[in-house]
């Protein structure tokens, strides 16, 4: 871990170093080569940076992370950048916190965090993590939950679930409203309805619903039924309790002493708001040193439409929420909302303080995000240091997806970097 940032970018990623193994995980035999051009973006000229700066395998990313959640990057985007532009005790920032991966990214690397989403499910999802339970204590927990047999929903959910199961969910969830109410909901609570949230549906016994994809989403009640009928099933019987138990133990297992210590260091402290992005009062000038977010991608995914599920267990207006998010089919909308989110950015960005924002290639490669970001980030204040493009193999997730190589973007990430420089 680097105890001083890199002053300039140039010399993180042109310059080869002289060690066996470079920053990026390569040795010298392996060693891919920089790609460097200079892009004029808005009449100013702005290098690009290709190659696969990490990869998916290398430093293998906690267990802690495996929170499935719609068009999420992988852990090791915001490592790369927190271990090289921030020191332990920095604040780092997500604005569009989603699934939490930059905060807890960051709390294993023992940064204090802060995570924005308007979406109250993202702090459902996350802040759990930052308190890995005792095994034992979860198990006690489950069993103090009364689950009726005779619980129902209401609302129609006979197309994902057995009615033993329906009814076990149907429990846990009027116990935490409950608790809610009270006052009452503790650790344990969170965690256990962090884990059920993230268990409603999926493509295995590991999941609470019949088989179902993808997994990080709720397909509709409609589309449920036409899945069952193509695949000649019926929900099934699945055991919410020993599902919970088997999730927390793949979740925590490998979390050492130090990063749980980390994680609990960083949660002591953790900021978490529900504003939109464009306007986190809440969040103090001047006190960030890197963000690193990945905002919604025009209308490329329907985050409230793909989350309803999770919204209705957890007592969420997902319609009301659908009304703020920022989903926009045209670039002229999609740029209006993000000028205003840098505006936001370069208030609560520390001088010498940074900005990764990942943005993906949407329409077959047609639009190119990163073009419309850079004037952006400039206009606000900031100096941009670069585009970076991480080119990444395929992988049989996107094979889910239908897509079986790059030219999608679902296997590259497209990062621009600003500094908040010192003047």
């Amino acid at each position: 871990m680097r105890s001083e940032p890199r002053s300039e970018i140039e010399s993180l990623l042109s310059i080869p170093l002289s060690s066996e193994d470079d920053l990026f995980g390569h040795s010298s035999q392996d060693r891919p080569r920089v790609k460097t051009e200079n892009l004029i973006v808005d009449g100013k000229s702005v290098p690009k940076y290709s190659r696969e700066f990490w990869t998916s395998r290398q430093r293998q990313a906690s267990r802690i992370h495996e929170i499935s959640y719609r068009a999420c990057f992988k852990p090791q985007l915001p490592r790369f950048f927190i271990e090289n532009f921030s020191n332990a005790g920095d604040l780092i920032y997500d604005p569009f916190g989603g699934r939490g991966t930059t905060a807890i990214e960051a709390a294993l690397l023992r940064r204090n965090i802060a995570s924005n989403d308007i979406n109250p499910l993202s702090r459902i999802l996350t802040e759990p993590r930052l308190s890995a339970p005792d095994i034992e204590n979860v198990r006690r927990r489950l069993m103090d939950i009364p689950l009726s047999g005779e619980a129902k929903a209401d609302i129609d959910l006979s197309m994902f679930y057995h009615p033993r199961t329906e009814s076990e969910i149907v429990s846990m969830r009027n116990y935490f409203v409950t608790r809610t109410r009270k006052k009452s909901e503790d650790d344990i609570d969170k965690w256990i309805r962090m884990v059920a949230t993230n268990r409603l549906t999926g493509h295995s016994p590991g999941f609470f619903s019949v088989y179902t994809l993808p997994p990080n989403q709720a397909v509709t009640q409609e589309k449920q039924r036409k899945i069952n009928h193509q695949r000649n099933q019926k929900p099934e019987y699945r055991d919410c309790r020993k599902i919970i138990l088997q999730k927390t133990l793949s979740l925590v297992s490998g979390l050492t002493t130090e990063q749980i210590a980390s994680l609990r260091a960083a949660g002591a402290n953790a900021m978490f708001f529900t504003a939109d992005a464009r306007n986190v009062f809440a969040l103090d000038d001047d006190s960030v040193q890197l963000t690193v977010t990945s905002p919604p991608f025009l209308d490329v995914v329907q985050y409230s439409k793909d989350n309803w599920l999770r919204c209705w267990f957890n007592s969420i207006d997902s319609d009301a929420i659908s009304g703020k998010l920022t989903i926009s089919k045209k670039i002229a909308g999609w740029t209006n909302v993000m000028t205003d989110v840098f505006k936001d950015l370069f208030r609560v960005t520390k001088k010498g303080g940074w900005v990764a924002f990942e943005v993906g290639e949407v329409r077959k490669g047609s639009v190119r995000l990163e073009e419309y970001i850079v004037p952006l980030g400039i206009s606000a204040g900031f100096k941009c240091k670069g585009i970076i493009i991480n080119e990444q193999h395929f992988t049989k997730t996107s094979n889910i997806w239908g897509v079986s190589n790059n030219i999608s973007g679902t296997n590259s990430n497209r990062i621009v970097l600003f500094e908040k420089v010192k003047r």
